[in-house]
């Protein structure tokens, strides 16, 4: 069983970023729901609507789903945002993202949780190359995550293969350790090389299957993304603190 010394369960908070996914939000948080778990552990869902213009936001609103946390922005602020605004408000000992159309399943859950339970990692990535399957994305796509992958290997001194997967499983204290700040999709590179540079928690990767979906049916990254994470892991890697003001390490012995 999943819980502290004194019999208390331990928590999975799982935040999801959503932004005018009308036909796909329930389903996601229907799979959420039904994840299987290793024994003992909590589960809290929290949903957080970026002012969605689909009827994503009424539709969150006129439905009750039981056990599920819905906070919404008033302006269109991007992922990163969206997912500051989860993580600000979770509670849980272990955080993981999930996106929320149907690219990822999260049957993958206690998959990814594994390595962090036993105590041989911190953080974990669920890695879309790690497999023997087809190629994940449109080869353009694959090209330029695996480039963006490498530029932040160089930068962090890490050995991903999948810097920008949406599966990312944190330790809270991991995670609440580190100042975001980021805009857009900035969240992957900025949390990556800041936690690296931190050089206190162990990163593994775990492959995971991915359902690709097209950008006719709402896939929202474009290549000014791209260029966009360059900026975000240069600022990152050497111009921004990688601690909150008081954390668990001095800015003066973290970098790298």
């Amino acid at each position: 069983m999943i819980a502290y010394e004194d019999g208390t369960p331990m928590r999975l908070s799982v935040v999801i970023p959503v932004y005018n996914e009308v036909g796909t939000i329930l389903q996601v948080l229907d799979r959420v729901q039904g994840a299987p778990l290793p024994e003992g552990l909590d589960l809290e869902i929290l949903a957080v609507d970026d002012a969605s213009t689909d009827g994503t936001r009424e539709l969150l609103n006129t439905q009750s789903l039981r056990g599920v946390r819905i906070f919404h922005h008033e302006r269109n602020q991007g992922k990163s945002a969206a997912l500051r605004t989860g993580i600000a408000a979770a509670t849980g000992d272990f955080l993981i993202v999930q996106d929320a159309d149907l690219e990822y399943d999260p049957a993958d859950y206690s998959r990814l949780l594994t390595p962090l339970l036993s105590g041989e990692a911190d953080i974990v990535y669920g890695t879309r190359f790690g497999g023997s399957g087809p190629t994940p994305s449109p080869w353009w796509h694959s090209l330029g995550n695996r480039m963006l992958t490498g530029i932040a290997n160089g930068l962090s001194g890490l050995d991903l293969t999948d810097m920008e997967t949406c599966y990312k499983l944190f330790r809270m204290e991991a995670l609440r350790s580190v100042p975001l700040r980021a805009e857009r999709f900035g969240f992957e590179p900025e949390v990556t090389l800041k936690l690296a540079r931190q050089g206190r928690w162990r990163f593994t990767e775990v492959p995971i299957p991915y359902q690709r979906r097209g950008y006719d049916e709402g896939k929202k990254i474009r290549l000014r993304d791209a260029f966009h994470a360059l900026g975000v892991m240069i600022s990152a890697r050497f111009l921004e603190p990688c601690v909150l003001p008081g954390g668990p390490t001095g800015e003066s012995d973290v970098r790298l």
